[in-house]
């Protein structure tokens, strides 16, 4: 055996220099006699070399081992074509035998991924490619897969795979493959990161099956009955695309009504039978009782005696055998007669009676004159509080209480930041109690009309309307000729809404990129303008106006109705980055879903065409019905308006009503007139400004009435007059306005009057009730309790008030949310993730879960949610309930999450509804840091 060539049991090995370490090689053969390292072609000196030799206790042969180090210098140092190598030689008797060269190379990994993996959005069942191409580094980076900081297994899911060229493929997504992703590269030197790359898988939503139609609605006649579908086959998530069309269907429906039965004609009389005696019949089929009608009434069977009585039963006579029995009947026909001759001459004689006492007591009757006005238009006067207990006023030692203090909470304009005493003077609401009004702090406007305030604009010119109101005998009862006698006859009229030389209703205010708010004045109607809704160092003047002649927003069918004023915004071409919030009142009842309510918009040509209807999802404008106002998010200026259909008669609308008085010229005759409005407060300005030219005064906080679509006409009288003080021209204490008048009336405000005469200057108290009710609907009464003062010529025509010259607020003041906070939200809820708490969880817990998908198509959700938000509460001002909402979206999560920890902070940072509205976010974000 020791005459064979060394055989090398230890080759070196390829080896990597990590950062100063020098390395060592080894080679060991048998049977060797000597070993040497050559490296790079040339022989390392001896004194390098570390030998260790023993003797193989089988074989007996030698065995040599041989180590060397190399040092990094070494390497740096070498500059040949290849990398830097060594090998070993080894000798024995019979010559060398060469080991297999090992490579010596410096160790390193570079900083920077050349590829990094990007985040996306995939919808559920989609694939999954993540890119990553590790750092350049030697050794070559190995690959692994983070997924929320865990390792990513594909030998543990089928569905991963990681084996190609370092990509993370997912076959199929699932919303558990949802999450943060990270690259990991590594060798012997270091590690390297990636960015996180987030992947949401989403769900778009899908419809599910139309429920079964619901009843018709109505159990007789025409009516509507739906059907409806939710979005949650699947619901969308993580931000997945909402179900595209309606969610409700409507159909009109047609339940059949109760037929009550008939009967048809008697048939030919039977043969006479052995008893003397022959039959008829008939039959309830003339009609027939169909659908829950009432039987026919009376006997089907008739009979009678077919011999004269002349029959013979048990040897008698029929006609012996009946004498008792007709005798009775006889005796009964003539108790019956006298009964009812007895009951004919009372009742005559009670008429007679009736009729001689009214007449002692009065000399005038009660009757119903019909008006053919055509239109009308009305609003709410709000009065927050109820009347202090009114004293029947004939009493003159009984005086009103001046100190009782009324508190309302929507001022008309934006009032300064302290609170305020307005003590106003007497005027158009006397004889109210002249109340200390307080006036709470707020910049918000009011939707109604304050108790004693006024649109605030100089007083027109001519208050009388420019149409021609219909004079009948010169009664006081009309607008004209007031000093004419009170024997007049008396008719419902129109005041027309345009007023001869008044001012159309406008206001303006220059808005920049802070946003801020536009008012109407005393109108319902405000325009919001989000903060960044107009670009960074650009203004524009925003105007608004309410259109004040006769609305072309109707179709042409005559079905529909004007619930709100006519609204424009402007100017025209204004592009805005985002939506704006516009709040318009209306008069519709929506308790109920008897209406089918549009939204209009007026085009170039004048023309209107439909922008949406209230129920139907729509992407290019929203719309949130209130009880009395309707909140929209429009992006186009131009002129809106909302209109009716009346689906069933059970529809409705609110109507505003008012009474208001002043003695005529001759200070005997008092003329009260009644007002009849659509329930917005602008249209009650059409009845403030015909009032303050005529000198009127408030006799009862104004009421509202819900008027029903079902045809009947509304009535209105004037009852419980003193008799002996006071007298009302004959014929006029009831007065009636049709159906047509009184639905279709959304322009001109409906005015009935009604002229009393004192029998002496002396009385100077009056009392009464006015009734209006809508024959078989609802009625309201208005109390009257006055005093008729002597001087009441030299009094205020109307009540009096500075000038609200505040129509506009813009930047910080004007949103409850400071600004801070409101980008704090959004920031929040507008990155969806895998727990599905985005912008969609802050609209349900706003109560704004309706028409998400418009929403979903906007820059920032968050935002336009909370800018609907802002105009919806703009009159009650209170941010706890957003608090409240942010409060309970975290605790949905984890108390560890980050995010819920993100809106704990936000909530507390919320001011509470008793601290100052008008502190900075500078201010709430240093108090809470």
């Amino acid at each position: 055996m020791s005459g064979t060539l060394p055989h090398f049991l230890q080759e070196p090995d390829d080896a990597y220099i990590v950062k100063s370490n020098p390395i060592k090689l080894r080679c060991r053969a048998r049977p060797a006699l000597q070993i040497f390292f050559k490296c790079n072609g040339e022989w390392v000196h001896q004194n390098q070399h570390t030998s260790l030799e023993h003797t193989e206790l089988g074989t007996g042969l030698k065995i040599r081992e041989v180590m060397i180090n190399v040092s990094r210098q070494q390497v740096e140092d070498f500059h040949g074509p290849e990398d830097y190598w060594c090998l070993c030689v080894a000798w024995s008797h019979l010559g060398t035998s060469k080991s297999r060269k090992a490579t010596v190379r410096i160790a390193y990994l570079r900083k920077n991924f050349e590829q990094e993996p990007q985040g996306m959005e995939v919808p559920i069942n989609g694939m999954i490619v993540l890119h990553c191409r590790p750092p350049e580094g030697v050794p070559a980076a190995e690959v692994e897969w983070l997924k929320n900081e865990e390792l990513v297994s594909s030998l543990e899911d089928i569905n991963i795979d990681t084996r190609a060229d370092h990509n993370l493929i997912i076959n199929e997504a699932r919303l558990s493959d949802s999450g943060n992703y990270t690259c990991l590269a590594s060798n012997i030197v270091a590690r390297r990161r990636s960015a996180t790359a987030t992947v949401i898988v989403f769900v778009n939503g899908g419809w599910s099956s139309w429920t079964d139609w619901s009843e018709c609605n109505v159990r007789c006649g025409r009516g509507i009955q739906k059907r409806t579908r939710t979005c949650t086959n699947p619901a969308p998530l993580n931000g997945g695309a909402f179900c595209e069309g309606m969610s409700v269907q409507k159909s009109t429906c047609t339940s059949p009504c109760p037929v009550d039965g008939g009967w048809a004609e008697w048939t030919m009389w039977s043969v006479c039978s052995s008893e003397c005696e022959r039959q008829r019949t008939r039959e309830c089929t003339d009609p027939e009782p169909k659908h829950g009608g009432r039987l026919c009434d009376g006997a089907a069977l008739d009979t009678d005696n077919c011999t004269g009585d002349l029959c013979i039963q048990d040897r008698k006579l029929l006609h012996d055998v009946k004498v008792p029995q007709a005798d009775m009947e006889s005796s009964n026909d003539v108790a019956l007669y006298s009964g009812l001759a007895a009951g004919l001459v009372t009742v005559v004689v009670l008429v007679i009676a009736v009729t001689l006492y009214r007449r002692n007591q009065s000399e005038y009757g009660v009757d119903v004159i019909d008006s053919s006005a055509l239109t009308g238009g009305f609003q709410s006067f709000s009065f927050k509080s109820a009347r202090q207990g009114n004293p029947l006023l004939m009493n003159s030692s009984m005086q009103p209480d001046l100190t009782v203090s009324r508190t309302y909470t929507g001022p008309i304009c934006f009032p300064d930041s302290m609170e305020k005493e307005l003590i106003p003077e007497p005027a158009l609401f006397d004889p109210l109690p002249d109340l200390k009004v307080k006036v709470h702090s707020s910049f918000m406007v009011s939707l109604g009309v304050s108790e004693r305030a006024e649109y605030h604009a100089k007083a027109p010119s001519q208050t009388f309307p420019r149409g021609v109101v219909q004079e009948i005998g010169g009664g006081g009862g009309t607008l004209r000729g007031r000093g004419k006698s009170q024997l007049a006859p008396v008719q419902p009229v129109l005041v027309s809404s345009m007023m001869t030389g008044k001012r159309p209703l406008r206001t303006s205010g220059v808005f920049g990129h802070g946003g801020g708010r536009l008012v109407v004045p005393n109108a319902g109607v405000s325009l919001l303008v989000p903060h960044g809704a107009i670009e960074e160092d650009t203004t524009w003047e925003l105007y608004m106006s309410i259109t004040q002649q006769d609305s072309s927003a109707l179709s042409d069918e005559g079905q529909e109705i004007l619930l709100s004023p006519e609204v424009t915004y402007g100017p025209p071409g204004l592009t805005f980055s985002c939506p704006v919030a516009l709040t318009v009142a209306h008069c519709a009842d929506v308790s109920s879903e008897d209406w089918n309510i549009k939204l209009k918009r007026q085009t170039q040509d004048n023309s209107w065409e439909e922008v949406m209807t209230v129920e139907e999802e729509s992407t290019s404008c929203y719309c949130l019905l209130d009880t009395q106002c309707c909140h929209l998010l429009v992006e186009r200026p131009g002129c809106y308006a909302l209109v009716g259909e009346a689906l069933t008669q059970a529809a409705g609308k609110r109507l505003r009503l008012a009474a208001f008085g002043n003695m005529e010229p001759n200070f005997l005759n008092y003329s009260i007139r009644v007002y009849c409005v659509d329930d917005t407060p602008h249209a009650f300005q059409e009845v403030v400004s015909v009032e303050r030219g005529r000198g009127g005064r408030l006799l009862e906080e104004p009421k509202t009435l819900l008027f029903r679509a079902n045809s009947f006409s509304l009535q209105v009288s004037i009852q419980d007059i003193p008799q002996f003080l006071w007298s009302i021209k004959p014929f006029t204490t009831c007065q009636e306005f049709s159906f047509s008048q009184v639905w279709c009336s959304s322009q001109s405000p409906l005015q009935c009057a009604f002229s009393l005469e004192r029998y002496s200057p002396a009385a100077n108290q009056l009392s009464c009730k006015i009734s209006v009710r809508q024959v078989k609907g609802h009625e309201q009464i208005l109390q009257v309790y006055t005093t008729i003062a002597e001087n009441e010529k030299d009094t205020v025509p109307f009540f009096t008030q500075s000038d609200c010259t505040i129509t506009s607020q813009t930047g910080s003041r004007a949103f409850k949310i400071p600004l801070s906070i409101h980008q704090r939200i959004c920031a929040t809820f507008d990155t969806a993730n895998a727990k599905g708490k985005d912008w969609q969880l802050l609209a349900q817990k706003l109560h704004i879960d309706r028409n998400l998908g418009y929403f979903a198509r906007q820059t920032s959700p968050s935002a336009v949610i909370l800018s609907l938000w802002e105009a919806q509460h703009q009159e009650r001002g209170d941010l706890d309930t957003l608090a409240s909402a942010l409060e309970e979206i975290g605790k949905v999560q984890s108390k560890h999450s980050t995010s819920a920890d993100t809106l704990d902070r936000i909530s507390k940072t919320i001011p509470s509804s008793d601290s100052t509205m008008n502190r900075s976010s500078e201010e709430l974000d240093a108090n809470h840091t």
